[in-house]
Order: structure tokens, then sequence, then C-alpha cells
């Protein structure tokens, strides 16, 4: 492959693709919409359809997860956009208006699963169903948008991990990447006249990650014990990955000035609540079931 790479080509070497002008957004007339929104949209659509499939089984109207998609998806990407800028503030401060601009990313997941599962509670409690129920259904959404939503930074060459030389390796174009995800390590490997920094796709890492979780879920749903519990499923499965993909990623939010990552931290959170509550109300019911 060549080490000239043109500002808006993809490469992933060992794997044999050259894609060649990915581009990051379209025009319709003369308004420029970026794939980032159409490609979360979609996964955001997708994910409301099995949430909504599943939420059936459980005897909820379907209808219900369409109304809850006006303030969910609100809800959401308000949060999302939030939890970023809040730990990215070093970076917003000095121009407060590109907060509003979301067109080049800047949504955490976490924020946006936090608001989420806000909203659905409150929700819930209105419409007088059961919450548990409503988070198992929508258990099997989240995996959904987010293996497609990841895609989004794959279109915005963005949420990368730092150099690699392994099979997925990831080639992008110096200059169609954020500086400041650019790390020492990447810059040693990009030698005179290479154009391009060779990363982690973590994009798609998380994607097929999502892929099994999901696959993980379906398999499993039959086996809950508990109203709640693949939502817990959900929860640890989910922190499990993010974990380990969240060290490799170069564009880590931190905590203050520390360099404990905001999302390793949260993901251990999950994964240590989902396995508590999970043991607890297994043994709380397996003593009620002997009384």
């Amino acid at each position: 492959m060549t080490d000239i790479m043109n500002a808006t080509d993809i490469a992933f070497p060992h794997l044999g693709l050259y894609l060649k002008n990915v581009p990051k957004s379209i025009m319709i007339g003369n308004f420029s919409i970026a794939f980032y929104g159409i490609i979360i949209s979609c996964g955001i659509v997708l994910g409301f359809c099995m949430a909504a499939w599943y939420g059936a089984k459980y005897g909820l109207d379907k209808e219900l997860y369409w109304d809850l998609s006006i303030y969910g998806v609100v809800g959401g990407i308000l949060g999302a956009r939030i939890y970023y800028v809040v730990f990215a503030w070093d970076y917003y401060k000095e121009d407060l208006l590109s907060i509003f601009n979301i067109r080049q990313g800047g949504l955490a997941i976490y924020g946006g699963v936090i608001a989420a599962f806000t909203v659905v509670y409150f929700f819930s409690k209105v419409k007088k169903i059961s919450p548990l129920l409503m988070f198992d259904s929508l258990a099997f959404g989240f995996p959904v948008g987010q293996l497609i939503g990841r895609w989004g930074n794959f279109t915005n060459r963005e949420a990368f991990g730092d150099y690699t030389d392994s099979l997925f390796a990831m080639r992008l174009p110096i200059e169609a990447v954020r500086n400041r995800e650019i790390t020492d390590r990447m810059w040693e490997h990009v030698g005179e006249g290479i154009n391009y920094i060779q990363v982690h796709p973590t994009f798609l890492y998380e994607s097929l990650w999502n892929v099994g979780l999901l696959t993980t879920l379906v398999l499993l749903y039959k086996k809950k014990k508990f109203d709640g519990e693949i939502a817990l499923w959900y929860l640890g499965g989910y922190g499990a990955g993010r974990l380990w993909i969240e060290a490799l990623r170069t564009d880590q939010l931190h905590i203050g000035s520390t360099n404990i990552a905001v999302s390793q931290c949260v993901a251990a959170g999950c994964i240590l609540i989902a396995c508590i509550l999970e043991v607890v109300i297994r043994v709380k019911k397996k003593a009620r079931n002997q009384t």
C-alpha cells in the first residue's frame, strides 16, 4: 500500500483494504448532513425497534416505545453531550459556542445511557408500568444502537486507539484527525514520506463486542430469574467490553488533572453494581422460595 494517502482515504493494510474517498457528509442542496448524525439516528431507530419487539414479549404495548422515543432520544443526546463537555471542559471553555456543535462528534455513550435510564424510570412511573420490564426490553435495544452508532466514529475518523501493527490496524491520514489525539508513539512510526497514522480501530472493537453482547442476551433472555436481570447483564457485559477498549483509546476523558479515564471508572462501577445486585437479588429470591 502507498505511503501517501489522500485526506479522505482509510486503509486496513493487513486486511488488504484500501477505501478511497470515504466521505464525512453528504450534500442535499446547499446543506451538509454529517454521516455521523445519520448513522447514530439509524442506530437509535433500530434500537427502539428491537426494544419494542422484546417489550411486546413481556406484555408491554409497542406504542409506549414510540412515545418514549421522543423523550429518550432528546434526554440521551443531552446526557451524552453534557457528560462529554463536563470532562472535556478545558477544550470547550475557550469556545462556548462549540458546545452546541455535535456534528463533529463529542457524544459520550455512558452519558447517554445514564440519561436514558433516568428518563425511562420516570416515564414508566408516569405510565404506571414496570420500570424493570422496560429496562429489560431496552437492554436489547442499547447494543443495537451502539453497534451501529459506533460506525459514526469511523466516518468521523475519531475514537481510535494508539499505534498498532495488529491484524485490524487502521491507517488514517494525519490531516483527517484531531492533532490532540495523536500520541508520541504514533509520531514515532510516522517516517519520512508517510502522511498517515496507524491505529487500533476501537470503534470496530466496540461494535463487534456489542454484536457478541446482543447475541448473548438473545440466547439467555428466557433464563432470567427476575425482572431487571437482563438490564444487569447488559450493564455488566457492556462495562466489561468498555473497560479494556477504553484503555486503548487516545481521546479518553479524564477525571480532573489525573490520568484516570472516566469511562473506565464508570465501566468498572457498572460491572461491580451488576454483579452485586445479581448475587443479592438471587440469594434473596432463593431464600423467599425456601420459606
